[in-house]
């Protein structure tokens, strides 16, 4: 798989999913908004959603990550390891804020967020939904939530179909009173199982920075 299918992938995924409003009815119930025309009661979203446990791992980022990519719109970071990733401005990617490509292997990343706070519960709802519309049979085979580097973050890892390339996305989603966050890793899904220490080692450089 060459990188353009990598980048049709990525660009595909995150083009909807955060597509939406959030709205306040006149009776104060929050709504959400998507393009389509489609709309979600937000606490409905939110409890339609199975229980998700908590890892009681602590995860913390490694020491060889000592380079520090800070978000321009979210008050977080993300601690790499400048030998083993490289990283850009997201170009075609316009929903991301920077791009992640690892030096070696076929695994990529990305950072994205925006200034609405979003409950992480939600936030699994509207990446489900969205990401479905490109790709049908996207389904989550992993799900937990993560304490990493003392903030409480939800892991996601999704499968699915798209111009017949079967995908996996594996990342962490945040979300506090300045923004939501997205960082994200995409490969094959027949990669993923081996790349997957390579993908922690960069999830788990996500910070709050003070």
């Amino acid at each position: 798989m060459n990188y353009k299918s990598y980048s049709i992938i990525a660009f595909f995924f995150t083009l909807n999913l955060l597509a939406q409003s959030k709205v306040v009815t006149e009776t104060g119930e929050t709504v959400l908004l998507y393009n389509d025309g489609t709309w979600v009661y937000e606490d409905q979203s939110a409890n339609d959603v199975k229980e998700i446990a908590l890892n009681p791992e602590v995860f913390t980022k490694d020491e060889a990550s000592n380079f520090l990519v800070k978000s321009r719109k979210a008050d977080i970071g993300v601690y790499l390891n400048p030998k083993q990733w490289s990283f850009k401005k997201a170009e075609a990617n316009t929903e991301a804020e920077y791009e992640f490509q690892h030096k070696q292997e076929d695994i990529f990343g990305m950072l994205i967020s925006e200034k609405l706070e979003i409950p992480l519960e939600t936030m699994k709802v509207i990446a489900l939904e969205n990401g479905q519309e490109v790709a049908p049979d996207l389904k989550i085979v992993k799900q937990e939530y993560r304490n990493v580097n003392g903030i409480k973050v939800l892991l996601l890892q999704m499968d699915g179909t798209m111009q017949g390339i079967k995908f996996s996305y594996y990342g962490y989603y945040y979300s506090n009173e300045t923004g939501t966050v997205q960082l994200i890793t995409y490969t094959a899904q027949n990669l993923m199982v081996s790349y997957r220490p390579i993908s922690e080692t960069l999830l788990n450089g996500l910070v709050k920075l003070e």
